[in-house]
């Protein structure tokens, strides 16, 4: 999984949010990141990121407790690191590098057109759930519906010049 994918997440066009600033860490800069990559560590694999629309890169970063910590070039003590707090971190779309056949990017999902076999719309992709046994398609439509992203069961295709997502579904479920 790579990027956020929640509505809720603020990102400019073309652009991907991989996880946000949490707070600081200690008196020399540090910050507390929290990653929406799989596995967390892989937020570190792009750079720059885009904190506020300014690019920022990474100098350090290690594992601490269940989380990530990282310093930023140019901050260098807790308060100059305060002013990150709660700041999404985003990279460029073109950053990432092309999924695989049968891979997709939840960011590609969203604003697709949910349709049945038979033709019927659902909706459109808003955001994706990870959760435990398969990821999550929220669609919303005349009413918000939650399908599991499973490949050849629910999800039957993805035709991303059609803008549709086609899936086997009972539209009164």
């Amino acid at each position: 999984m790579i990027g956020s994918a929640d509505a809720s997440a603020q990102a400019a066009p073309g652009s991907i949010v991989l996880g946000r600033i949490l707070g600081v860490y200690g008196v020399r800069g540090w910050l507390k990141v929290f990653s929406e990559t799989s596995p967390l560590e892989n937020i570190f694999s792009y750079s720059p990121w885009l904190i506020d629309g300014e690019e920022q890169q990474v100098v350090a970063w290690r594992p601490h407790g269940k989380g990530l910590v990282a310093q930023l070039r140019g901050y260098d003590d807790r308060d100059q690191a305060r002013a990150l707090t709660g700041k999404a971190i985003l990279i460029r779309r073109d950053q990432l590098p092309p999924p695989s056949p049968d891979e997709f990017y939840w960011i590609d999902l969203q604003g697709l057109r949910v349709e049945t076999r038979e033709g019927l719309s659902l909706g459109k992709v808003s955001h994706l759930i990870e959760t435990g046994a398969n990821d999550v398609l929220v669609v919303r439509g005349e009413r918000e519906r939650l399908l599991p992203f499973v490949w050849g069961q629910c999800v039957l295709d993805v035709d991303f010049d059609a803008g549709r997502l086609m899936v086997d579904w009972d539209p009164e479920f």
